[in-house]
């Protein structure tokens, strides 16, 4: 399944920044900045963004760290990597971020090593959400926060079915305009298997975060899990 995830990450990564300001209808801005707001990464920090894709988060997060604090943005998509970097030079090149293909699963840091983190729809595409979870809590400072935002299913039936709707009628066709259709198609299983709110609150909970807290948007249709290491800060 990891390995069929990255294809498909891979394969969408020329058209992924058009194709989530059409299918947000440009709300996705407002979501990420929320998300990286709830991180309270501030200047001076060392932040992580997960899952980064074409870095649009970690780009947020190296606004806030400042020329004085260090942001690296973390993916298995080397063609989404690639997408990332070349928008940096453009966007945001100082202070450089450090882009580094790496399994969210086994991450390549040191214990304790960042004051913030953020993920962006990428949750719900791990293999293994609680070992990401784990993966997080060990790499974040005590004291440190983290802002996990995702698409959800809706607990009302009429909601879960305007959104299914949505995906068939809208998603589906505009991916399949694109070259795109079974790419996209994997949005309506992953929603199906991807834990509610309350279940991501208690998985976090099992992996050590003392605090969790999930915020649902857009009528539940998306939600921002918020966690906090706690601890002494060094």
């Amino acid at each position: 399944m990891t390995n069929e995830i990255q294809s498909i990450f891979n394969r969408i990564a020329p058209v992924y920044d058009q194709l989530n300001d059409w299918l947000s209808l440009g709300q996705h801005r407002i979501w990420k900045e929320m998300a990286v707001k709830w991180s309270a990464a501030k200047s001076g920090d060392t932040a992580l963004d997960l899952c980064c894709g074409s870095g649009d988060l970690a780009l947020r997060l190296a606004r806030r760290t400042g020329a004085t604090g260090k942001v690296y943005g973390v993916d298995f998509s080397p063609n989404l990597l690639e997408k990332a970097k070349e928008r940096s030079h453009w966007q945001y090149p100082q202070p450089a971020i450090a882009w580094v293909e790496a399994d969210v699963l086994n991450l390549p840091f040191e214990d304790n090593q960042f004051d913030a983190a953020t993920m962006g729809y990428g949750l719900r595409n791990v293999k293994d959400i609680s070992r990401s979870l784990q993966e997080l809590y060990r790499v974040l400072k005590p004291g440190a926060k983290a802002a996990i935002l995702d698409f959800h299913r809706p607990s009302n039936p009429q909601l879960r079915a305007l959104q299914q709707l949505y995906l068939d009628s809208f998603v589906v066709p505009v991916a399949s305009y694109l070259g795109l259709k079974e790419e996209y198609a994997y949005i309506s299983p992953s929603l199906d298997r991807f834990p509610i709110g309350r279940e991501q609150i208690e998985l976090a909970r099992q992996v050590g975060f003392a605090v969790a807290t999930h915020y649902p948007i857009v009528n539940g249709m998306m939600g921002v899990l918020v966690l906090s290491k706690l601890g002494v800060i060094s």
